[in-house]
């Protein structure tokens, strides 16, 4: 089970826009800001459901290349939707809209964007739908 997970990005300022908003819709904020004196001058987020982050984004060496794919827990279908509605909102690039994903699986639904590094970002639901 992982703890927490990581990426390197190019803008710290451009990054932190668009997952404040992006990630808003999953209960996910800012959590915490490393002081700079701490890691020479980078600039190191955490982003988590309150109390804990757990997605953290830096600028420590410029973006992973190849950019990453990072997919995060939905508690509905309706979160998907609107992960991706404010994600492109914030700059996001459409890299599938929301919907059911049904070569995964019967209840799949998720949604893709690619943040302004180009790294994959989902949000996906399992469960049934509840409408």
């Amino acid at each position: 089970m992982l703890d927490h997970i990581g990426i390197n990005v190019s803008d710290p300022e451009k990054s932190r826009i668009f997952y404040d908003q992006a990630l808003a819709p999953l209960g996910y904020k800012m959590l915490m800001e490393v002081p700079k004196e701490y890691v020479e001058g980078t600039v190191v987020l955490g982003y988590g459901i309150p109390p804990k982050p757990d997605f953290w984004i830096s600028n420590e060496s410029g973006p992973n290349r190849p950019p990453l794919h990072i997919c995060f827990r939905a508690e509905n279908r309706k979160q998907v939707d609107d992960f991706y509605k404010a994600a492109i909102k914030a700059g996001g690039k459409d890299n599938g809209k929301a919907g059911l994903r049904p070569e995964y699986h019967a209840n799949y639904y998720g949604a893709f964007v690619l943040d302004p590094d180009g790294h994959n970002i989902e949000a996906v639901y399992h469960g049934p739908s509840t409408l």
